[in-house]
């Protein structure tokens, strides 16, 4: 594969006119799925339509392929400020456009916290340097994500985040939870929960039960989850408030979200790749990859959450890209960082494991990860509305590939699906018109 980056800079004057010629059009936002062709013209969408005939200065043939929205991640780590080593807004980039994203929303549990709007400006002015997507800034709830003082939270917004979370963190502390939610009352902004209640997750590495007890590993127990969810949907239905649940794993957890829906609460949820189709029966304390928070469950828990997102109760699908240095994974399994990188093996992840086991159909697994997404941030992206910016991922179902750190473009290199062969991935992936990156 060629260098991202190499590919931008010689294919930048592609937006000046790209015709898209005869892909499965699907585009859940605009209810749109049919053999179709694509009109971008100076970055943005022109038209939609069966057969164009047009001359243009360039063409991509997409016969037998799928033209979606630029996919899109409202839950990674890339790092900025402070944990270069780990990643960083070029590096998340091209991990992003390699994966078939075109839009990211990076968490705030840097070095420093990104909790205030200076922060906010700087990182915003940084990603328009260097980042060849979108990328959106999602600031803290409360400063130094400490639990005890709420962020600046309203300067935050002026100054361009697109969300707020203390992620990594539950925060303990109700009251000063509920204070930000009436903060945030009437902003359109949501409050991304880590739901993990502290004094139940102490110390634990992995899912409580029969496999930690085998492992002798201290577990972080399904409970605890369930607590927090109910707790923040709680808050929210006495507030008002917007509460959006992190990377659910708990099968209880997906019940509680459903019953508040169904009571007019205003509560989003998300599922990643690795806890819709991996378990707990994969730790091994010798492999350090499959550590993560919250932890891998059990098969019960995967098929709940698969259930939660095919009926609604699971809004969208994002990765919780997590990449550390080596240095620090290579270490015994209590003492690891959790996490992994995600994004260049999402799409592939979920190709392989869920469409082509006729778990999930094509539309449905797109809109969870364009409008759906799009549409909780409350951000302009996810379609291909003619007018809007031309962000189009495009994707060969049937193109079979093996997953291989050697070739992440991301800084992170253990991830627990290294080795799998997979059934699907993005071909191509344009950003404003950009088409950056090409197989």
């Amino acid at each position: 594969m060629e260098n991202i980056w190499e590919i931008h800079k010689v294919q930048a004057n592609i937006k000046d006119s790209l015709l898209i010629k005869g892909g499965r059009v699907i585009d859940p936002a605009n209810n749109i799925d049919k053999i179709a062709d694509v009109l971008i013209i100076d970055g943005k969408i022109a038209a939609v339509d069966s057969d164009i005939q047009i001359e243009t200065q360039h063409e991509y043939n997409a016969a037998g392929k799928i033209v979606t929205p630029g996919l899109i991640d409202m839950h990674v780590h890339f790092r900025e400020p402070g944990q270069e080593a780990k990643e960083d807004f070029e590096s998340g980039s091209k991990a992003a456009v390699a994966g078939g994203f075109t839009t990211v929303a990076t968490m705030p549990n840097t070095s420093p916290v990104v909790d205030n709007a200076a922060l906010v400006r700087s990182m915003i002015q940084r990603a328009n340097e260097v980042g060849i997507i979108n990328i959106k800034i999602i600031g803290a709830v409360t400063k130094n994500q400490a639990g005890q003082e709420l962020a600046e939270i309203l300067g935050m917004i002026d100054a361009g985040a697109v969300a707020f979370s203390d992620d990594g963190k539950f925060d303990d502390n109700a009251k000063i939870f509920m204070n930000a939610l009436d903060y945030l009352n009437g902003t359109g902004k949501i409050i991304i929960c880590h739901e993990e209640e502290t004094s139940l997750v102490k110390d634990g590495v992995m899912n409580e039960g029969t496999r930690s007890a085998i492992l002798g590993l201290k577990g972080r127990p399904t409970v605890a989850e369930d607590i927090a969810v109910a707790r923040d949907c709680l808050l929210a239905e006495y507030t008002g408030g917007r509460v959006h649940i992190a990377h659910m794993s708990s099968a209880r957890a997906v019940e509680i979200v459903r019953d508040a829906k169904k009571r007019g609460v205003k509560v989003t949820a998300e599922v990643t790749p690795q806890h819709l189709t991996l378990t707990d029966e994969i730790v091994n304390p010798a492999d350090t990859s499959t550590k993560i928070n919250p932890p891998l469950r059990t098969k019960k828990d995967c098929e709940e959450l698969l259930k939660g997102l095919l009926d609604g109760t699971i809004d969208c699908i994002v990765t919780d890209h997590s990449p550390h240095a080596a240095e620090e994974k290579d270490r015994e399994y209590i003492y690891a960082p959790s996490g992994f990188p995600g994004l260049e093996t999402s799409l592939g992840i979920l190709l392989t494991d869920l469409y082509h086991k006729d778990r999930i159909d094509l539309p449905k697994l797109i809109s969870k990860m364009t409008y759906e997404p799009a549409k909780v941030l409350g951000i302009d992206a996810g379609n291909l509305s003619v007018g809007s910016w031309a962000d189009v991922t495009i994707i060969d179902t049937n193109l079979e590939w093996t997953v291989d750190a050697n070739n992440f473009y991301t800084r992170g290199s253990h991830s627990p699906f290294v080795g799998r062969k997979l059934k699907g991935r993005a071909v191509a992936t344009i950003v404003h018109g950009d088409l950056m990156k090409l197989l």
